[in-house]
């Protein structure tokens, strides 16, 4: 028989308890860092308390009755003499108990308790289908696209009005057009709304939508331009795009692409260049909703 020591049971329990919760912390740090350092430092004014009790509140335990609470934490009859959560650390804190650990597809009852969030956070309508048709998913990876010709003949050296627009070239153009072709058939007829839709744009993988192939030409045009928010769960940022491409293939790991000035206002570039995003229709037949960045109204 061996004459070795073997170290006590509980004592390798409590290392292995230790470890990971060591990952834990560090991943959570890694990935919402912006909020926890922001509540650690207002820890003495908040009613939830500490970074400890963050770490307990974004544990899923019901998504819609948790990322509820959270969201009316700040009311004035939680308020307690205390310093109210910031709205935008409610959403962050909301969404992470409401989305799953991994980047995958959204079950129902995410989608269900993710979009009533962003609709109520920004008062607008926003939903994971209309008339029935919906993306293969609502949760990915968002990876960088390049801009698009507007009209036969736009180059990178005609595509910016504004100086400090120029920061974007460096993405370069892509070879081809759009799934819908040009924006416009000229530089004479280009409209801001044009512009708007080249400079925030999304491709995604409209072949993958469930019933595409049923009717590919009804899909073709349901999508065209179609007006989504795009959010990255982790910094609270959003923005107001259109679909205006099909892609990325799925080889490529990604799941969506967006336009240099998405990624860039997202902060969705990392160092593979690509990042988990939430992206919903906005169901907007008046056209009433602007594009580009959006704050809580």
């Amino acid at each position: 028989m061996s004459t070795k020591q073997r170290r006590p049971h509980y004592q390798d329990l409590k290392h292995k308890w230790t470890r990971r919760h060591q990952e834990l912390h560090g991943n959570l740090w890694k990935k919402h860092r912006n909020v926890l350092q922001w509540l650690e430092d207002s820890s003495k004014q908040l009613v939830v308390g500490s970074v400890a009790s963050v770490l307990f509140l974004i544990h899923p335990l019901s998504h819609n009755v948790l990322a509820q609470k959270l969201l009316h934490l700040s009311s004035p009859k939680h308020n307690l003499e205390s310093q109210p959560i910031d709205s935008g650390v409610q959403l962050i804190m909301a969404l992470s108990s409401s989305l799953p650990p991994q980047v995958e597809p959204l079950t129902d009852e995410q989608e269900t308790a993710i979009t009533k969030l962003l609709t109520d956070y920004y008062q607008l309508p926003v939903t994971s289908a209309i008339d029935g048709k919906r993306l293969d998913r609502s949760y990915g990876l968002i990876g960088a696209e390049q801009h698009l010709m507007r009209y036969p003949g736009d180059t990178i050296t005609t595509h910016f009005d504004l100086p400090e627009e120029t920061r974007f070239a460096a993405s370069g153009m892509a070879p081809g057009r759009g799934a819908w072709g040009y924006f416009t058939d000229s530089s004479a007829t280009l409209t801001n709304q044009d512009k708007l839709r080249e400079k925030y744009y999304i491709a995604v993988p409209t072949f993958l939508a469930p019933g595409w192939k049923d009717d590919p030409h009804a899909y073709y045009n349901f999508f065209k331009y179609r007006k989504m928010l795009v959010v990255n769960p982790e910094n609270g940022k959003a923005m107001v795009v259109v679909i205006g491409d099909a892609g990325p293939a799925t080889w490529t790991g990604k799941h969506l692409g967006g336009s240099p000035e998405i990624m860039a206002y997202l902060e969705r570039k990392d160092g593979s260049a690509k990042g988990a995003v939430l992206y919903f229709f906005i169901d907007d037949p008046e056209d009433e909703v602007t594009l580009g960045p959006v704050a809580k109204t």
